[in-house]
């Protein structure tokens, strides 16, 4: 009988590892509770559990505080940034729920997590006991040997003796000395300065362990070792260092335990605190797991019942027939297309899928072309028998990101009309902020489902396939589950948002009706004049040379300008420049906005600040956008997102329309090779200073209103109250400063912010911010309003109803929520300017097809439309454009729109 391995689990390695690996997916409850770093712990102790029955467990923990590590070297770990605030809420929790699970779990204070696995690993090797750890942390592959392998379960890779020989070149043995010649910047171990990995293994394989490299420095003196000369005196120079390295490294095996190992076995599961915990933190898919009959305690925030489902595939005209029938007579459907690709202008169908109840979806194969692929409907038949339904304004849909779909069924010359619903824009407006808004995270959230991945069945990287290549067997379920989902989404998260009238308004009135109009924009496209920008690739090529060797000649040495490790040396150690920031592993930072101030009094700052805008310049735009213009339309066709910023606004990829910069003469060069066709020109209408007129209205401030009313420079009128003056006095740097003012008050900038951007001293800014708020004393109370609404409901509101969550408003982190405070002055008017801009897109596409005119909009770039439009109608289309958009809400002031006209973007913004 084979013994059952001993399972040590390292707690902390997962639980940062699941912290950073879900940190994009920002994972959270309905409350705003950080949920992801627990779901990745949790979920792969519940996958260890299923790889080895019955082992005996331990997971253990690091505990709070010092270690004996730091009574050796002050300075360990010294350079890691405290724990994000997020991570540390998880914690206990998570604690909490591995005791539910039954799993014995320790935390010994004085040592670290790595120390109490080893000191189990040996007593496990002297009992003859096999042992796998399972850790992601490199250091304890010192622990290997014949009875101890190593398991990362995030990886799913095992290691082994022979396994630590292939990925680290040299036995378990000396992997104590490889760390101790190398150092450890994540745990500041010092190692020997100059020797790197590809050195210490040199050394290693060459010579043998760290006493036997000492020992034998006169071997490797004089020699070339590895490219350096002066290897053996860099050893002698720095030997303490080594050996306090090397004791650093070593994983203590003799830790005082409370208990033997024969102690640590699987308690019962306490199935009560489990589901409670589990239905707080919105882990649905497990409770059912538990105990079928909690899912209907847990029904109203947790997961509904598991539902028996029939997918078929669809092969035969018969049966897709019934199916056309089923859909015709249907009150609601749900569609979705599969696709060679995500950019829809290149996507070929593949499929259709759809679901008419829950449980019970279809998938219509017509393009897969696999070796071996059965016979399937041709795509001519299947999508003319679907125009009619798709296209009957009647015949309401529903899907997941429809616009895509809409977008793809267009190039087949199918305009896809009775959208009804978008499961993605359904959960997006009931909670902007909660957690992503893919299929994939909705199901689990909210039907406690674990869908089928597309990575599952097509595989990952460069080895993917595409939709077409995928066998039937697997692709036909992936396709109607999809529909299905999406129809059993739409059911669980319409009566939520159906409940709260205005976000229903949000959803019917505006993310809805946008979805056609953003899909005929993004398929419109934008010209552009592709050797202008080569002729701007090669202008900034040899200005970067050029900068490059003024750089170089400042430093007096060749260094790589990209390199913030190079750039921190030459800035910091050679030139003396003071360190203004640090870097949250305790490197001096050179991150833009410290060059920014440095570029005020040095001139190598400002070489690299020209530099990497040109780079960047280069990189992302001059040399990217002709490579995407697409060969059929010759336009570039980007993507616009409506469910990405918690704010409303829309964001754009591929390319980023949104952040052409325009302050520098090369960034608006960009905009000037966004040109018009022959005959037309181009159109931009911009809404001004929005935002502050939203925040006239909302505050209700008379002395912001007046102006606004007046037609007044709001910011010479700012500086006139500011500065204590006659409006027509006001110079051009007091509105320079009276702008800053205006917009960073109304982002929650502090007095120390304000001095930083106008380079004055604390005191003055605070001075000028008092001054503000006594010119301007509705500003101040609204602020101060909103805020303590904030503290109070948890979310602020746009003025058409839109909804932001604040979850860290009331957080006992000063920092978290003071962010939270400046976020809930400032979302009410981003967001409210994110629906204007909305409704007027909605409100010109509908104009413009009713009107017959020779015009369409081609970009939304913040609070600006861009048309083309025939050059005979230009000045005319522009007025009535202006008239439009400044009607699209009623504010207590006038709302300005201005507009221009040219042959290029820039001329005409």
């Amino acid at each position: 009988m084979t013994t059952k391995p001993l399972l040590l689990v390292d707690g902390s390695s997962y639980l940062y590892r699941a912290f950073h690996a879900m940190y994009k997916a920002d994972l959270r409850n309905a409350q705003g509770f950080p949920t992801g770093a627990i779901r990745g712990v949790v979920s792969m102790l519940k996958r260890l559990e299923k790889d080895y029955p019955e082992s005996p467990v331990a997971v253990v923990f690091d505990a709070k505080g010092k270690t004996f590590r730091d009574d050796m070297y002050s300075d360990y770990k010294a350079n890691r940034p405290p724990m994000p605030d997020d991570l540390r809420l998880q914690i206990e929790p998570l604690h909490k729920i591995i005791r539910a699970m039954g799993l014995p779990m320790l935390v010994i204070e004085g040592v670290e997590a790595d120390d109490v696995i080893g000191t189990l690993a040996r007593e496990a090797t002297e009992k003859g006991l096999p042992v796998v750890v399972s850790t992601g942390d490199k250091d304890m592959a010192q622990l290997v040997n014949e009875q101890v392998t190593l398991v990362n379960t995030m990886t799913e890779t095992a290691m082994d003796i022979a396994g630590v020989k292939e990925k680290f070149g040299i036995p378990p043995e000396l992997i104590i000395d490889y760390l101790a010649l190398m150092g450890d910047k994540v745990d500041n171990i010092p190692g020997v300065p100059g020797v790197g990995e590809k050195t210490a293994l040199a050394l290693l394989q060459n010579i043998g362990s760290l006493d036997e490299i000492y020992s034998r420095l006169d071997d490797i003196a004089g020699v070339n070792f590895r490219g350096s000369k002066t290897m053996a005196a860099k050893l002698e120079a720095n030997k303490d260092n080594a050996y306090l390295s090397y004791q650093l490294a070593t994983i203590k095996t003799d830790v005082e335990l409370e208990a033997p190992i024969e102690e640590l076995k699987h308690q019962p599961i306490d199935k009560d605190e489990l589901i409670k915990w589990f239905t707080e933190l919105e882990f649905r898919a497990w409770i059912p797991e538990l105990d079928e009959n909690a899912v209907e305690g847990a029904r109203a925030v947790a997961s509904e019942p598991a539902i028996e489902t029939e997918y078929e595939t669809v092969l035969d005209q018969a049966t897709f027939s019934e199916w056309l029938s089923r859909l015709e007579s249907a009150e609601l459907f749900a569609f979705d297309t599969e696709t060679t690709s995500l950019n829809y202008m290149e996507a070929e169908i593949v499929g259709v899928s759809f679901a008419v109840e829950a449980g019970k979806a279809a998938y219509v194969p017509v393009a897969h072309d696999y070796l071996g692929a059965p016979d399937q409907l041709t795509r001519e038949f299947v999508l003319a028998a679907l125009k009619p339904l798709l296209e009957n304004p009647e015949r309401k849909k529903v899907g997941q990101n429809l616009k895509y779909d809409a977008s793809v069924l267009a190039n087949y010359d199918i305009a896809l009309k009775g959208i009804a619903f978008d499961t993605m824009l359904e959960s997006y407006v009931l909670n902007s902020t909660s957690n992503r808004h893919d299929m994939d995270t909705l199901a689990e959230v909210y039907l406690g489902h674990n869908t089928i991945h597309f990575e599952d069945i097509a595989g990952k990287g460069a080895k993917q396939l595409t939709f077409n290549q995928i066998d039937l067997e697997e692709a036909g379920p992936y396709a109607a589950e999809d529909a299905d989902i999406t129809l059993r989404l739409h059911q669980k998260i319409w009566p939520q948002l159906e409940a709260e009238s205005g976000l229903n308004s949000i959803f019917n009135n505006i993310e809805l009706p946008l979805v056609p109009v953003l899909s005929k924009v993004e398929r419109n496209g934008a010209l552009i004049d592709v050797n202008a920008l080569a002729q701007q690739s090669h202008e900034h090529g040899e200005t970067m040379e050029r900068l490059q060797r003024e750089a170089y000649d400042l430093a007096g040495e060749e260094f790589n300008l990209s390199s913030p490790k190079q750039l921190g040396a030459i800035l910091f150690e050679k030139l003396n420049i003071p360190v203004l920031k640090k870097t949250p592993k305790g490197a001096p930072s050179t991150a833009e906005e410290v060059l920014q101030e440095l570029a005020l009094d040095y001139p190598l700052p400002k070489i690299l600040m020209e530099y990497r805008g040109l780079s960047k310049l280069k990189s992302t735009y001059t040399d990217k956008l002709p490579k995407m213009v697409n060969p059929r339309t010759g336009r570039v066709h980007t993507s616009y997102h409506q469910a990405v910023t918690a704010t409303g606004r829309l964001s754009s990829s591929d390319p980023n329309l949104q952040n052409i910069p325009i302050r520098t003469e090369a960034g608006r060069r960009i905009r000037q090779a966004f040109i018009a066709p022959e005959g037309y020109k181009i159109l931009a209408a911009d809404y001004s200073q929005i935002e502050l007129r939203i925040m006239a209205h909302l505050s209700g401030d008379e002395g912001l209103q007046n102006a606004f009313a007046k037609g007044l420079d709001v910011h010479k009128a700012t500086a006139a109250e500011v500065f204590g003056m006659e409006l027509d006095s006001v110079t051009t740097e007091q509105r320079r400063s009276a702008k800053a003012i205006n917009f960073g008050l109304i982002y929650g900038m502090s007095a120390f912010g304000l001095a930083k951007q106008l380079h004055i001293g604390r005191n003055d800014a605070q001075s000028y911010i008092d001054t503000y708020f006594d010119r301007y004393p509705g500003v101040a109370e609204y602020m101060d309003r909103i805020r303590s609404s904030a503290a109070e409901m948890g979310y602020v509101e746009t003025l058409l109803g839109r909804r932001l969550y604040l979850p860290q408003i009331n957080a006992k982190n000063g920092q978290l929520r003071q962010a939270a405070e400046r976020t809930a002055i400032n979302a009410p008017m981003q967001g409210t300017a994110a629906d204007i801009i909305k409704r007027a897109m909605i409100d010109v596409d509908n104009w413009l097809q009713a009107e017959s005119i020779d015009a369409q909009m081609i970009m939304q770039v913040h609070d600006e439309l861009v048309l083309e439009v025939v050059e005979s109608q230009a000045q005319q289309v522009a007025d009535s454009l202006c008239e439009r958009m400044s009607k699209a809400v009623e504010l207590n002031v006038p709302l300005l729109v201005e507009a221009g006209i040219g042959d290029n973007w820039d001329e005409a913004h």
